[in-house]
This record gives structure tokens, sequence and C-alpha cells, in this order.
């Protein structure tokens, strides 16, 4: 698909809003997955400091 301007692009043929909301929340949960997976890394080495 070619489109002829930038307003076209970000349209996405009347389907802007869709396409759009749908890219920012992905990108919203996978950073939220990876603070998240990063903070529970961060408990378990410091519990496993505890025990040792």
């Amino acid at each position: 698909m070619q489109w002829g301007s930038l307003e076209e692009f970000l349209a996405m043929g009347g389907y802007g809003l869709y396409v759009w909301t749908s890219f920012g929340t992905t990108a919203l949960c996978m950073g939220w997955e990876v603070l998240a997976l990063w903070r529970r890394r961060a408990a378990a080495v410091a519990e496993h400091r505890d025990v040792s």
C-alpha cells in the first residue's frame, strides 16, 4: 500500500485510531512486563543474598 502523505499513513485507511491504539497498548504491556521481570529478579537476588 502506498500513502501520499504522513496524514494518510497515520489514518491507515480510516483504521488509524484502532491501529495506533493497538500498537501503543502492546508497547505499554511489553514495557510493563520487562519492568515486572526486572523487579522480580531483583527481589529474588535480594532473597538469595539474605538466605546465604
